[in-house]
């Protein structure tokens, strides 16, 4: 059992290291360029304190990292969020999605959130058991919306009601 913690500054090499597997030579992730410290600090620096950024911690390691986003800007939109998780390629079916992804969720209804979305690039059939175990639905596909590696690739749309 890992120990789920807020993320902190101290955890961006960490964050980065496990996240930037989406990146590179993989469809998962639809960002192209890997992040740094100076790019992660960013996107930490331009997040709402209202948003959740959590981390699982094993024998002193980060190894999993779980946040949410505002699902769009336009203030009609701020009762819904998306949340994203990524894994150590090292830890992956091992329960710990259930457990990061689970305490992100119950901490987004904490805060009085109405809608939990999570968009995965497929395949992931992991990522949609994941999510589908945590009481997310489909609601959809949106085909050939991304391009990467040289090819269009199509997200699922999966929702959660919160509360």
């Amino acid at each position: 059992m890992a120990l789920i913690r807020d993320a902190t500054t101290d955890d961006f090499q960490r964050i980065n290291e496990i996240y930037n597997w989406t990146i590179i030579d993989n469809h998962v992730s639809f960002d192209t360029e890997p992040f740094d410290v100076e790019k992660r600090k960013a996107w930490w620096d331009a997040r709402d304190d209202e948003l959740t950024c959590l981390v699982a911690e094993q024998d002193g390691l980060v190894i999993g990292v779980t946040y949410s986003s505002w699902y769009r800007p336009k203030t009609a939109y701020r009762s819904t969020v998306e949340t994203t998780i990524v894994l150590d390629t090292e830890h992956l079916q091992r329960g710990l999605g259930t457990e990061l992804l689970g305490a992100l969720v119950a901490q987004l209804e904490a805060q009085g959130l109405h809608r939990a979305i999570a968009i995965v690039a497929l395949p992931n059939d992991g990522s949609i058991a994941l999510h589908h175990k945590l009481g997310y639905r489909t609601v959809g596909v949106a085909t050939e919306c991304g391009f990467k590696l040289g090819r269009y690739w199509d997200t699922e749309i999966l929702e959660r009601t919160l509360g």
